[in-house]
Parts: C-alpha cells; structure tokens; sequence
C-alpha cells in the first residue's frame, strides 16, 4: 500500500531548454476542469492503494507552485479523506524562483504545504544564463528569503561541474550557499542527456563539458563543505542536517510504493508499474472516458524488481539491507549482489559491508554508475 503520494502538474511558466515539457506551455488554463480531473485520477489511485496513512507529498512537474492555492488546498483535503495523514506528513510543493510563484507561498503554506523545494540551480548569473533559467540570481535569493520567511523546511537545489567551473569558483559558490541555513541542499553534477539542448551543443562544438578528474574535485569540495556544515550526504547528490533527509525521495531509494497521479505520473502499486498519459489533453480525456489517467500498468518480474531497488538504494549512504529485500521479494539474498564484485570494490576501498547491509563508500560514490552495474547480480541486470 501506497504511504506517499506524487501530484504531477505538468503546465510550465515558460519553455524549459533542457527536459520534453516544452508542449506543456499553455497561455490559460482551464483550472475548474483540471481539478476535477486530478481529483478523479486521485480518488481512483486511493481506491486501489490505499489502507494506510500517507507519510509524504510531493507536488513537482512543470511549475506546480503556480497552481492554485483552492486547488492544492482541495487536493490535500481529498488525499487526507482518503488515505488519512501521518501526524507527521511532509507535504513539499517544488517551486521555480520566479517573483510571481514566490507570491504565493503564503497561500500554498496556508492551504496546507509545509516544505518547498526551490530551484535556484546557481547563485551566478552567467551560470543561470547558460543553463537557459529565465531568473536571475538577486530574483532566486529574494525567493529563497520570501520562502525561508514562510516555510520551517526549505531545500534548494544547485548545479556544479559547469563548462570552465573551477574548484574555487565552486567552493565560494557552496560556502555561501551554506551560509543561508537551510536544512537540506541537492547538489548535482551537470550530466549532458540524450535528446536535450545541451547534447545538441555539445555536439556543435558549442562547449566542452568538464572532464571527470575536475569534476571529481568538485565532488570532493562538495562534501567536505558540507560535512564541515552539519549537512552530510545521505544520497549521492543530496545533504541533510540529520531528520531533515527528504521523506519523500526516500520512499523512491527505499523502493517502497508511492501513489502517482496526473499527466505523465509514475507509480508503483503492489508489483505494477504505473504510468498515466503523458500529454495534458490525452490524459484529461482519459480521466473523462476512465475516471482516471491511467496509460498503463505492467507487473514487474521480481527479478526486475530487485534490480530497481539495489540500483535505487546504493544511492543512499546506508546502503541496503539484503535480507529485507530478498524477504520481501522471495528470493535468497545471495541471489541479488555479485559477490566476487563486491569482495573486489571493498578490498579497493569503493564497496562495504556491515552484516546483512552492503553499499558504497565515499570513495566509490564518484564511479557510482559503474559499480552499480557490476554489483547487482548478473541475473537481474538481464532479466
């Protein structure tokens, strides 16, 4: 049963140069007809995920913190009515640092947010202009401040390992991002994706992308900054003071279900993988014909399963408990980690293991891409 919900709203302020939401610029739209439908979409999830309260929500997609106030405010108290909430629930809301969506913070918080999730990306103009953001770095701080002043919990997110970024612009620029006394950062290396405006450049000639010995230095600058700061790495690219880790995101690493609805929301339901439609008017008119959005909902083989939550939890800097996993699936834990692998990385200081629990160390957490693909049972990989 689903204990934590995802809300995708998938309209953008503006076209974004780096993911496909660019077809989700709309100039109006239809907000009595869109939250119908999510309240639909949302009671049909709870119909067959739920049974215990929710721990977490995460409003992302587009730019969700343009919803409306009344509409986000409905669908927590419809989620709440259906599921129930952990005296403890998380209710994250991600917002683009944009003077118009830091207007309605204090709306979102009365309607029932209490954790924001802003997208600075940089503290540096020109590093805002390459990565194509339409604010600028006085607009992201001015956010940050109006949010900080409304919400208990704020994180923010920036990117490093920029064209040319050298290890002392990174380390003043994380120093002083440190210094604004949020509780939880995300931290992550500019990676060039297939498809995307900055693969296309890449392939013009248009800039080089920093080599893995320099980004490797900034990597070693990020966390010891933010160690030294209370903050350590409870993720390869996210930092939390202690009891500050992202109870949602957790419940990804963790492979546990999560309930997903709206246009191009993934879920995982008991086994199935879910997806509703992807395209706003595709998915709305589903929820018209179905009740609900759905796309489609495919049974995970188990060694499938066990494949995404190793490639999930070695993320985390606890690693993962084989015996829980392989309890839960059926299988034996032997069955789920290349041991002769292991052996190898933790005699090379990359792999560790603690009992029943296995993960990579600091050192390893730089080649995470490939120890994974070489500490996950050969079985799994090509099941």
């Amino acid at each position: 049963m689903a204990h934590a919900l995802y809300i995708h709203w998938p309209f953008c302020l503006a076209k974004c140069p780096y993911c496909d939401f660019n077809s989700h610029v709309r100039d109006g739209v239809d907000v009595e007809a869109w939250g119908s439908a999510m309240l639909a979409d949302l009671r049909h999830e709870a119909e067959l995920a739920g049974g215990e309260p929710l721990q977490s929500i995460f409003f992302g997609g587009g730019t969700p913190s343009l919803m409306p106030p009344a509409l986000v405010e409905a669908l927590l108290q419809e989620a709440e009515q259906l599921w129930g909430f952990d005296p403890d629930i998380e209710i994250t809301l991600e917002a683009n640092p944009s003077s118009v969506e830091a207007a309605n913070f204090a709306a979102l918080a009365t309607a029932g947010v209490n954790r924001v999730s802003l997208g600075l990306q940089s503290l540096d103009d020109d590093a805002l202009r390459f990565l194509g953001r339409l604010h600028d770095a006085r607009e992201g701080l001015d956010a940050l401040a109006t949010a900080q002043s409304v919400f208990a919990r704020v994180t923010f997110d920036l990117i490093y390992a920029l064209p040319g970024q050298t290890p002392d612009h990174w380390r003043q620029q994380l120093s002083r991002a440190l210094d604004f006394g949020t509780l939880h950062l995300s931290l992550y290396q500019l990676t060039i994706e297939p498809g995307t405006r900055f693969a296309t450049d890449v392939r013009r000639g248009g800039f080089t992308p920093l080599d893995d010995d320099h980004a490797a230095d900034l990597f070693a600058i990020t966390r010891e900054l933010t160690d030294a700061a209370g903050l350590p790495a409870y993720e390869i690219s996210n930092h939390a003071r202690p009891g500050e880790e992202s109870r949602h995101n957790l419940t990804y690493w963790r492979y546990e279900d999560y309930a997903g609805i709206g246009p191009g929301a993934h879920g995982r339901r008991g086994g199935l993988a879910t997806l509703r439609h992807k395209k706003p008017e595709n998915w709305l008119d589903a929820v018209a014909r179905n009740l609900h959005g759905l796309k489609e909902e495919r049974a995970l083989g188990v060694a499938e399963q066990a494949s995404e939550a190793l490639l999930m939890g070695l993320r985390l800097a606890r690693g993962v408990d084989l015996e829980m996993l392989a309890s839960r699936l059926g299988l034996p834990a032997d069955a789920l980690i290349n041991s002769a692998k292991l052996d190898q990385y933790r005699g090379l200081g990359l792999a560790w293991r603690d009992g029943a629990r296995v993960g990579v160390t600091p050192e390893g957490t730089p080649l995470l891409d490939a120890l994974l693909a070489e500490l996950v049972a050969d079985d799994l990989v090509t099941a």
